[in-house]
């Protein structure tokens, strides 16, 4: 067949296309049986396909799982905690749960030829590797009025794993006092309000109550996300919340290992989605982390929390095909959710196009960014999200970004932008008073650029005779901050007249007497 042509005229002319599988439709495992289902050009039978699956599950996790490497090829595998299981529903996290426990907790040790356990039912082989295990569920409805709840539908699908306990959370945790003494035995942690529209998020505009206000956690969170910029940074905020709400679950639980269902092609949109948004900094903690909170001194306390991703060698298509032969029900997530626009429904359109013509994509993406690490060590961290903070990140900002338009060839510039748009840029003169004490200083990129970012349509104005003021997290109030001065008794905050006469009333020389 020739390669080149004119089509019209030669029948032949036309490039072959490259056929879906290899040279052969059986399978290229068993070699015997016809294949059912295509993985990157390699074909599978039904039989062979599931224990495939089962072996990547394996290879991601078991290395993990001992505290400590030792020197045999195949060491007993023994955690040093609980284990605890992030569930969303979707179909990730339900393949997660069906495996964990037909692997670690169906009490199926293995069998002899008698069909009596090898070794007994008291042999070490056959002790679990978790003592126990919570699955966790972050409900998102009390975020958006009118959305269902899915909590005990949740907990229908993990009573059917006996071995497993349910933990139900709730997004307007993360404003309840409660909460937060419950997972961290803190009774005195005082809720923070930020004005977002203050430049730099000075402490000008960061107000500490000692108690709880008038607002419900529903409401606070409802607050929270309706004072955030764009849509991008609401899907941001969300993912964030439900994260480290349940780090300190499983940290307050005593586990040492939280699992996630991330697939290999949801693993990939989110690397992608998080360096768009300036996240490159704790891309591998995208990947694999060892979390703990930080201690009042900044050292890390001794029970760390691991962070995997069991799943992030299969693909999305694998975990679909795997749910319908093993019979593992998926709730789903809702539509509402899903339905929020901004980088990652992007991101996600984007890859899942790309796939369809190019399998290997999401490997690719994902074998790419495990080669990233930071040039320096972290200096913190983050405030809000959790995750490790790069150092001298104001002074980088400072020389990549434009702060005001008040020089002259860059108000020349403002012809092209749209006049609602335009009214919400800053034209001032920079001051040239050092910055005082900022949260800024103690928040990663990603969190800065979520609280501060603007649209391209628009800032939303407030309206006059209502505070701008937002909620905050209840953990971003903990006691870290008080050694840094943010709060307690090195808190920043404006002085009203009176207090400061009031203050220096003793110091101050007398009009007559000076007279005299």
């Amino acid at each position: 067949m020739s390669s080149c042509g004119n089509p019209a005229v030669e029948e032949q002319a036309l490039m072959p296309r490259r056929s879906k599988f290899g040279k052969s439709k059986d399978c290229v495992r068993c070699r015997l049986k016809p294949g059912n289902i295509v993985i990157r050009h390699a074909v599978y039978c039904k039989e062979c396909f599931t224990p495939i699956v089962e072996l990547k599950f394996r290879k991601a996790l078991e290395p993990s799982v001992n505290a400590r490497a030792g020197t045999s090829k195949r060491p007993k595998l023994k955690a040093s905690g609980n284990l605890c299981l992030g569930f969303s529903g979707g179909l990730g996290s339900s393949i997660l749960l069906d495996m964990v426990h037909n692997t670690y907790f169906s009490n199926q040790p293995p069998l002899d030829d008698s069909g009596k356990p090898r070794g007994g039912i008291n042999h070490p082989r056959n002790a679990s590797v978790w003592p126990s295990c919570i699955v966790c569920y972050v409900e998102v409805c009390g975020a958006f009025p009118g959305m269902q709840d899915k909590t005990e539908d949740i907990r229908t699908i993990v009573e059917q794993y006996p071995s497993f306990d349910f933990v139900p959370l709730r997004i307007e945790d993360a404003f309840d006092e409660s909460w937060w003494t419950k997972v961290s035995g803190s009774n005195s942690t005082p809720q923070v309000w930020l004005e977002l529209s203050k430049e730099g998020l000075i402490t000008d505009g960061l107000h500490v109550a000692s108690k709880v206000t008038g607002l419900t956690p529903v409401e606070a969170i409802r607050l929270y996300l309706s004072s955030l910029p764009t849509q991008t940074a609401i899907s941001s905020a969300l993912q964030n919340l439900t994260r480290v709400l349940i780090l300190h679950t499983a940290h307050s639980g005593g586990s040492s290992h939280l699992l996630f269902g991330s697939s290999l092609t949801s693993l990939s949109i989110s690397l992608l989605s998080a360096i768009s948004q300036g996240g490159g900094y704790a891309i591998r903690e995208e990947l694999q982390e060892e979390w703990a909170p930080v201690a009042t001194s900044g050292s890390k306390p001794s029970n760390v929390l691991r962070v995997i991703r069991p799943l992030r060698d299969v693909t999305a298509k694998e975990c679909a095909v795997y749910a319908w032969w093993n019979n593992v029900s998926v709730i789903g997530r809702d539509k509402q959710r899903r339905a929020i626009l901004g980088i990652a429904a992007l991101t996600k359109n984007f890859v899942v196009g790309l796939e369809k013509d190019y399998p290997s994509t999401v490997s690719t993406i994902a074998r790419t960014c495990e080669k990233l690490e930071p040039k320096d060590a972290p200096s913190g961290q983050c405030r809000l999200c959790k995750r490790p903070m790069q150092s001298a990140i104001q002074e980088w900002k400072g020389r990549i970004s434009i702060r005001s338009y008040s020089d002259d060839k860059l108000a020349a510039d403002l012809a092209h932008i749209p006049l609602p748009c335009r009214s919400n840029l800053d034209t001032s003169t920079p001051s040239q008073v050092p910055p005082l004490l900022a949260l800024t200083d103690f928040l990663c990129y990603s969190c800065h650029t979520t609280l501060t970012s603007r649209s391209s349509r628009g800032v939303k104005q407030t309206a006059p005779g209502i505070s701008s003021v937002t909620p905050l997290p209840i953990w971003v109030g903990d006691r870290g901050l008080h050694g840094d001065g943010l709060m307690g008794g090195g808190a920043r905050r404006k002085i009203p007249e009176q207090e400061m006469l009031d203050t220096v009333a003793n110091f101050l020389i007398d009009k007559q007497d000076d007279e005299e």
